[in-house]
């Protein structure tokens, strides 16, 4: 399937987008062409940033002051600097709050070439002694206003990256830390996997939106469908909240732990934090169950609708697709 056919009409509709490069970019990155193509109704701004710390911040707050961006998405440097643009919506990829250390890490010194076209026909520029001090400076102000913004700010960190490891730092300040599928710098996949996903949260939030829930129980039938199920869960998040269910035996609690990682592992951002323990799956409140086994922990009296798996009419997850295509989001 082409990219084009993954595009996303409707979200962020109206909505401006402001996306903050990452070091040695420019707006005229891969990753912003992808963004235009899967949100074709949203206005993305995406500028060169100046590469002098103290230049750049205070021209992003200009930015965003000027053009009031509905939602903001920051890679690596990008995502340090997009830490501070507080009071917006914001999405932070692999931020490099560290990147004076992880330039000189990684031989970062001397002349370097910008990987992108930049608007002022600059093609490259010199990384010395003051522009990492002026990076230090700068990002020695992150998180002053974190305990403000913390339901608005999404971290998005790939298990891959072998640049920038800031997890642990960033969870020390905001909830919402989620791992990725992903490396350092961001692909179509992982735009399309894991940055979307937050952006309909954000695009739901935003406009109060509430979506059908549909509830899939979690048992060894189902995992044996892992690669079907990826792929079912990544649709029906398009179009529905998605949650995942599961059965944890009272005495043995660290089995929650277990299929937390299992889930992260191989069904993606579209379940972060859409994980729950329940043995009485009649108490659900929500519009659809997919369970293969219904029979057990209550699963018969669920008060919605329930979509027994692996019957001849949802034998496959395929068939359970082809159902809810049928519904259109109903």
């Amino acid at each position: 399937m082409e990219l084009y056919e993954h595009a996303r009409p409707g979200l962020l509709a109206g909505k401006k987008l402001l996306y903050v490069h990452g070091f040695a970019s420019s707006g005229q990155t891969g990753s912003v062409r992808t963004l235009r193509l899967l949100l074709p109704d949203a206005d993305i701004i995406a500028p060169d940033v100046p590469v002098e710390p103290h230049e750049a911040i205070s021209f992003l707050k200009e930015t965003v002051d000027r053009e009031s961006p509905d939602v903001i998405i920051g890679t690596s440097m990008g995502g340090m600097y997009a830490e501070m643009l507080y009071g917006s919506f914001r999405i932070l990829v692999n931020p490099a709050f560290q990147l004076a250390d992880t330039i000189l890490k990684n031989n970062g010194l001397g002349k370097r070439d910008f990987h992108n076209p930049r608007a002022d026909g600059q093609t490259s520029f010199l990384v010395n002694k003051a522009l990492l001090e002026g990076f230090r400076d700068v990002s020695s102000h992150c998180f002053e206003k974190a305990a403000e913004d913390g339901d608005k700010v999404f971290g998005l960190f790939g298990i891959h990256d072998n640049l920038v490891h800031t997890f642990d730092l960033f969870s020390s300040h905001y909830p919402q830390a989620i791992r990725f599928d992903g490396e350092h710098h961001l692909n179509d996949s992982a735009i399309l996997h894991a940055v979307l996903p937050v952006l309909r949260w954000i695009d739901d939030m935003q406009e109060g939106r509430s979506r059908p829930v549909v509830f899939i129980s979690l048992d060894d039938t189902l995992i044996n469908h892992t690669s079907g199920m990826g792929k079912a869960v990544a649709e029906l998040s398009c179009n529905y909240d998605v949650q995942i269910v599961t059965g944890v035996p009272y005495n043995e609690p660290g089995r929650f732990q277990e299929t937390a990682g299992w889930c992260e592992d191989n069904l993606g951002v579209p379940v972060w934090n859409r994980l729950t323990s329940c043995n009485h799956k009649d108490l659900l409140l929500g519009d659809y169950l997919i369970d293969a086994h219904p029979e057990s922990n209550g699963g018969e009296g669920f008060m919605g609708t329930l979509i027994h798996f692996g019957t001849d009419a949802f034998r496959t997850w395929e068939d359970v697709l082809e159902y809810f295509s049928r519904l259109a989001g109903q």
